[in-house]
C-alpha cells in the first residue's frame, strides 16, 4: 500500500498547488474520490459542479445531489442539453469531443462566476486505453485531470475509496447514455429515455454491471458473464423481454461477450484518429 499511499499524497498535492477549483461531479466512483480528496484538502476553495441532462439517468443525479450534502459540499447544478450542441444528434465518431467540448466550457464559465481557479475532471490512467476523443477537448480546454496526473488506476481508486470509506468503492461503472448507441444512428431523447428506463430495470431485477445497447429498435443487453444464468431463468428473461418491448423495442438480444467497456468502439479501426484507442479482444 505504499507506493498507492504515494499516489495519494501526490494527488493531494497538485490539488493543494491548484488553489481552488470546480470539480466536474458525476456521482461515479473516480468524480466522487476526486471531489471528497479536494474537499479535505482545500475545504471550502471546491465547488462540485453536476450537470443534468438526457444522458444521465435521475439516480445518478440523486446520488451527486445526496453526497454533496452528506459532506458539506457546495454543489452547482447546470442544466445541460447535449442534443442542441451541434453535431451532437448525428453521433459522429467524434460524438464525445464535441460533447466534452460544449459541458467543460459551460462549467469553466461556472468556475469564472464563482472565482475558482480551475476545472478538475475525474478521468484516471485507464482511460487512456480506448477511444476518448473527449480528452482531446479537455486538454483543449486546459481542464485539469489529477488521477491521471498522479498515476491513478480505477482498481486503485476503488481501493483507496474504500479505505476512505466512500460508499462509491464498488460501485458498478458507468458511462452517459449516449455510449449505447452505434456510431452514425442519430440520438434522440426518446431512445436515451428507452435505454435508462432498461438498464433502470436491469438493476431493480439486481444486475450490477451491466449495459443496454441500443441498435435501430434492437436492445442487446450486456451482463457480467457470471450473471448469464441469471439474466436466462425463464421467469428473468421474460420479465426483461416483455417490459423492454413496452418500452418500444422490437427485439431484445443477450450479447454472449458479456459486459465490457467501449464495446461500440470495436467497429472503430486501430488507426482512427480523433483520440486514443486500443484494441478490444473477442
Amino acid at each position: 500500500m505504499d507506493a498507492l499511499h504515494e499516489k495519494q499524497q501526490a494527488l493531494e498535492d497538485t490539488l493543494r498547488g491548484l488553489g481552488s477549483v470546480a470539480v466536474a461531479f458525476s456521482s461515479g466512483v473516480d468524480s466522487t474520490f476526486l471531489l471528497h480528496t479536494a474537499h479535505r484538502v482545500l475545504k471550502d476553495n471546491v465547488i462540485a459542479v453536476t450537470l443534468t441532462s438526457a444522458s444521465f439517468p435521475e439516480r445518478e443525479h440523486k446520488e451527486a445531489r445526496d453526497f454533496c450534502a452528506r459532506e458539506g459540499i457546495r454543489q452547482i447544478i447546470v442544466a445541460s442539453d447535449e442534443l442542441s450542441v451541434p453535431g451532437f444528434r448525428e453521433n459522429p465518431k467524434n460524438r464525445c469531443y464535441l460533447c466534452k467540448k460544449a459541458l467543460f466550457s459551460d462549467i469553466l464559465k461556472v468556475a469564472e462566476e464563482n472565482g475558482i481557479a480551475f476545472v478538475a475532471e475525474g478521468s484516471n490512467v485507464d482511460d487512456l486505453g480506448d477511444y476518448r476523443p473527449g480528452l482531446q477537448a479537455i486538454s483543449e480546454l486546459g481542464i485539469k485531470s489529477p488521477l491521471r496526473a498522479a498515476g491513478l488506476a480505477k482498481a486503485e481508486i476503488r481501493a483507496l475509496s474504500k479505505e476512505q470509506g466512500l460508499p462509491t468503492w464498488d460501485k458498478p461503472s458507468f458511462a452517459c447514455l449516449a455510449s449505447r448507441f452505434v456510431y452514425g444512428e442519430p440520438i434522440s431523447e426518446e431512445k436515451l429515455r428507452m435505454v435508462g428506463q432498461a438498464e433502470q430495470l436491469l438493476i431493480d431485477l439486481g444486475f450490477t454491471q451491466l449495459r443496454v445497447r441500443i441498435h435501430g429498435m434492437m436492445a442487446r443487453i450486456e451482463v457480467l458473464p457470471s450473471a448469464f444464468e441469471k439474466l436466462l431463468d425463464e421467469t428473468v428473461r421474460s420479465t426483461i423481454c416483455t417490459r423492454l418491448k413496452a418500452l418500444g423495442f422490437t427485439y431484445v438480444t443477450m450479447d454472449l461477450q458479456g459486459y465490457r467497456t467501449g464495446s461500440m468502439n470495436e467497429v472503430l479501426s486501430p488507426d482512427t484518429s480523433e483520440g486514443t484507442r486500443s484494441g478490444v479482444p473477442c
